[in-house]
């Protein structure tokens, strides 16, 4: 698969539906997941996209795309269990690519209004929907995380959080739920996601409850970028992120820590590239995923669109060259969003 097609996949997606998918939550897009070429993809589903599946067959435009192997992921089977209070485990975790489960462990957020909330965000509106329950139990997760490995071979789990109104913005419960897992399936690796604590020794905390990796994300470095599209989350420093980031470089180690990076907020790509070398410079992974506006969001009710595929191209061209020569590549990661890779053109490129 061309770099080209693996891009436009990205930010186009395909028509239909998919066995595995996504909708709406704290993540950059609705998804449906697949494996391209051998590596697990998300994409958009779109029913406007020029792309779509035939079988085990890629078509865009009713023109085979040549030479890619579509696997479409399976439901798996995970899904059909339930709690002992009948929560099905489907609520709990979610299943990302082919072997990543994920989970939000609070699906609440002290930024939702309106008036603060980030705009590409709708982690409420799976809640809203009746998918998923607000928090989830510690136990709950070791069960549903055994069960996924048991019988569907997944290989690392991510939790997130909403933001809560401690100064551990969630992090306490986080390391609760890995605790929790890590006693039940102890060699699973998982990654944790939270905005930098108030305490930086919650960073030591959830390493010693089990963590593996961290996703410490800011979403652009872009203070005009931050302030419009993530209008609380900006009050939290660039130097706040910075401390967390070398805190959690020191107690996680080179590589193991990553943020996300969004193309099509309208930070300049220079800039942007300029931003992640800093970050590579640290020992951050700089994960560059296209935005692309998700069902629930104000970004899509402001009509904003994804980004232009060739700057997508360029961007992650470029990040990813320099990624690859600091020898900091997602084979290097335990866990997490950026040792999966699905949402972003990262792993095409070879980091």
């Amino acid at each position: 698969m061309t770099t080209t097609t693996r891009v436009d996949l990205a930010i186009l997606g395909i028509r239909g539906r998919a066995p595995v998918s996504r909708r709406a939550g704290a993540g950059p897009s609705d998804d449906g997941h697949l494996v391209l070429d051998g590596r697990s993809v998300a994409v958009p589903l779109n029913d406007a996209s020029p792309y779509w599946l035939e079988g085990d067959t890629l078509l865009r435009d009713g023109v085979v795309v040549e030479d890619v192997a579509v696997e479409p992921v399976r439901r798996p089977r995970f899904y059909d269990l339930r709690t002992a209070e009948g929560t099905s485990y489907e609520m709990l975790a979610r299943l990302h690519g082919r072997d990543v489960l994920a989970t939000t462990v609070v699906q609440t957020c002290v930024r939702y209004d309106e008036a603060e909330r980030c705009r590409f965000c709708a982690i409420e509106a799976s809640l809203t929907a009746g998918s998923t329950v607000a928090v989830k139990r510690p136990y709950d997760l070791a069960d549903v995380a055994e069960a996924a490995v048991r019988l569907d071979g997944v290989r690392q789990m991510v939790m997130t959080t909403g933001t809560s109104a401690g100064r551990d913005r969630g992090a306490t419960h986080l390391a609760r739920c890995v605790r929790a897992v890590k006693a039940r399936v102890p060699d699973l690796p998982v990654q944790v996601q939270c905005e930098p604590p108030g305490d930086l020794a919650t960073i030591t905390e959830l390493r010693e409850a089990g963590a593996d990796a961290i996703g410490i994300h800011v979403e652009s470095l872009d203070e005009d970028v931050r302030r419009r599209w993530m209008p609380g989350k900006s009050r939290v420093t660039l130097d706040d992120y910075r401390a967390a980031w070398a805190e959690a470089v020191r107690v996680f180690g080179r590589n193991q820590v990553s943020t996300y990076l969004l193309v099509g907020l309208g930070e300049d790509p220079d800039e942007l590239v300029e931003g992640a070398r800093a970050l590579i410079a640290m020992g951050v992974y700089p994960f560059v995923v296209p935005f692309r506006p998700l069902a629930g969001t104000l970004a899509q009710a402001d009509g904003a669109t994804a980004p232009d595929p060739a700057v997508l191209e360029d961007v992650t061209r470029r990040v990813a060259a320099d990624l690859v020569a600091a020898g900091m590549t997602s084979d290097g990661q335990r866990a997490g969003c950026a040792a999966c890779g699905a949402c972003s053109t990262l792993k095409q490129q070879g980091a």
